[in-house]
């Protein structure tokens, strides 16, 4: 008889005294990889010195891929292939200048046993900060302990002292005095009963979530398991992105054409060209509008009371982009969509609400914001945008540091200064979505909102909740930050009450925010502190975040 073959674990790679592993991850298409890798070279040079002039040494965990033009960890079957040499208890740099997929390397910093610094630099433009924030979510949630850090240009003394203390002692932490338990905010008692009704005739009557496809672009973070979902009283709808695009192809061209139509009439502008690889094209919108009425028959097929389409991966091979369907859906006054057989007008008058990148977390959140700013008398129409990057104001306009928030495609007409008249669609940059497609883009309103955040930790629901004002900004100072971001996407530009910039990357976990206009900044309040309530009655840990409006505190 033949004896056993027992299997020996790959050799690992000692690290020296003082020295410290660094990690990049990356997108899973070449071309945003290659694209966007200057940038990163750029960043790992000047993070690379900041950690010499601490008296460490970098050591790249991971070779360049000389034949792909990038050096970026690229799926996560590379991930596994580049920790697996790795030292396990050596402390390890995950670097970010660019969007990344977290599950490329999830696996390896779950089971690693070292320090981990996650960074990112401070610009806007690929961008590392919304990369690193969904890497600290996906961690969070996976019971991962890490530090964090963000730097314009690694020579700042906020940076170098927290980068010095983690070298040396394996942790660094930030301020977080502008958060606030639930418990030890005063809310009203009307406020307090509304969102306790609420919960409860969500617990009771419940609400089906339809997600087209589950997990987009290694969002561990965006994905709520169902054991937390369920008590809400929210339960998944599993379908799938080919029903979709099955769904689409049946939907006629004279469909398609009156929903473009609608849209026109309304005042929506589509900058359109002829070469589909580089300019948006009418066969593209009208592509978009048969998905449109796809998405909302399927909705209305399964009963959802919201859905998410994960497009990213899969779809983008096949149809234009979906951002067109989702600020669309997201938004009451859209074009009808009737049944099948023509006898209904599905969803007549309300915003079908959709959860972009089907991020669950913002989807739980857009349908709490429906239901209270609807028991309110206040607009529904709600959208999560990335927490993009921010910058002070160089206009003059406000002394306050200006958030960019910054969805990548779409976000509801009714946010835009102007509405559907303020609305214009450029085509999908190229190195991300092969097939096209029409953005839905405006410039947000002045306006007083409620912003929040669902996400998991300790394996437990929490949501952060907070409240900002939406600011004018003249043309040229809205024009350079969207040269600094992505001039095809959806702008806001917000100033968060009582939360700097440090609190804010300190805290949030997610690369996500949730917004919702209200009428008054005491409306915003009281419509903030209700949903807070509601989310306590449905079993979530609540924290209010920041103060009130002119510094007043909770």
């Amino acid at each position: 008889m033949a004896g056993y073959q027992f299997p020996k674990a790959g050799k690992k790679n000692k690290l020296k005294k003082k020295q410290v592993y660094l990690i990049a991850s990356g997108d899973l298409r070449l071309s945003a990889n290659q694209v966007c890798w200057d940038a990163q070279k750029e960043m790992e040079v000047a993070l690379g010195k900041a950690v010499k002039d601490s008296g460490y040494e970098v050591v790249r965990a991971h070779k360049l891929k000389r034949d792909e033009k990038h050096g970026f960890i690229n799926s996560q079957a590379d991930g596994m292939d580049v920790f697996s040499n790795m030292d396990p208890h050596a402390p390890v740099i995950v670097a970010e200048a660019v969007w990344q997929y977290s599950h490329h390397v999830l696996s390896g910093l779950i089971s690693h046993q070292g320090p981990i610094l996650t960074v990112a630099n401070w610009s806007g433009t690929w961008p590392g900060l919304v990369g690193m924030l969904n890497l600290n979510g996906s961690l969070t949630k996976a019971g991962v302990k890490y530090s964090t850090l963000w730097s314009e240009d690694f020579k700042d003394v906020y940076f170098n002292s927290r980068l010095e203390k983690w070298l040396e002692t394996g942790k660094c932490t930030h301020a977080t005095k502008h958060v606030k338990p639930l418990k030890k905010v005063k809310v009203s008692s009307q406020e307090k009963k509304l969102g306790q009704a609420l919960a409860t005739q969500l617990k009771t009557d419940k609400a089906i979530m339809g997600v087209f496809d589950e997990g987009c672009m290694g969002m561990f973070n965006a994905i709520i398991p169902d054991h937390l979902l369920n008590p809400t009283g929210v339960y998944k709808e599993r379908l799938s992105q080919s029903a979709l695009y099955y769904e689409s192809t049946q939907v006629s061209d004279k469909e398609a054409k009156e929903v473009k139509k609608w849209m026109t009439k309304k005042g929506m502008k589509f900058h359109t060209g002829k070469k589909h690889e580089d300019d948006l094209t009418n066969d593209q919108i009208l592509t978009q509008c048969k998905m449109y009425v796809a998405a909302v028959r399927i909705a209305d097929d399964f009963g959802c009371d919201l859905i998410g389409i994960q497009y990213q991966q899969g779809l983008k091979d096949v149809m234009p982009a979906s951002d067109l369907v989702e600020g669309t859906l997201n938004n009451e006054d859209r074009p009808p969509v009737k049944s099948r057989d023509g006898k209904r007008v599905l969803y007549k008058g309300e915003a079908v609400t959709h959860f972009n990148e089907v991020d669950e977390c913002a989807g739980l959140d857009g349908l709490m914001t429906n239901r209270v700013h609807k028991a309110m008398g206040q607009p529904v129409e709600n959208t999560l945008h990335d927490l993009r990057w921010g910058d002070f104001d160089q206009s003059g306009t406000t002394d306050e540091y200006v958030w960019v928030l910054l969805i990548s495609g779409s976000a509801p007409p009714a946010h835009f200064e102007g509405g559907w008249k303020g609305a214009d669609g450029h085509r999908q940059p190229a190195m991300y979505f092969p097939n096209g497609g029409s953005t839905l883009r405006g410039i947000s309103k002045p306006g007083e909102i409620v912003w929040s955040r669902i996400y998991v930790e300790n394996n437990k629901l929490k949501m952060d909740l907070g409240r900002a004002e939406v600011v004018k900004l003249p043309e040229k100072e809205t024009q350079r930050r969207w040269d600094e971001t992505t001039y095809q996407w959806p702008i806001m530009h917000a100033v968060t009450y009582g939360v700097s910039r440090d609190q804010m990357m300190a805290r949030h976990k997610a690369n996500h925010i949730q917004v919702a206009y209200a009428e008054s900044a005491s409306i915003a309040d009281k419509a903030m502190l209700a949903k807070a309530a509601m989310a306590e009655e449905l079993g979530m840990e609540v924290a209010i975040c920041g103060t009130r409006k002119n510094n007043k505190p909770w």
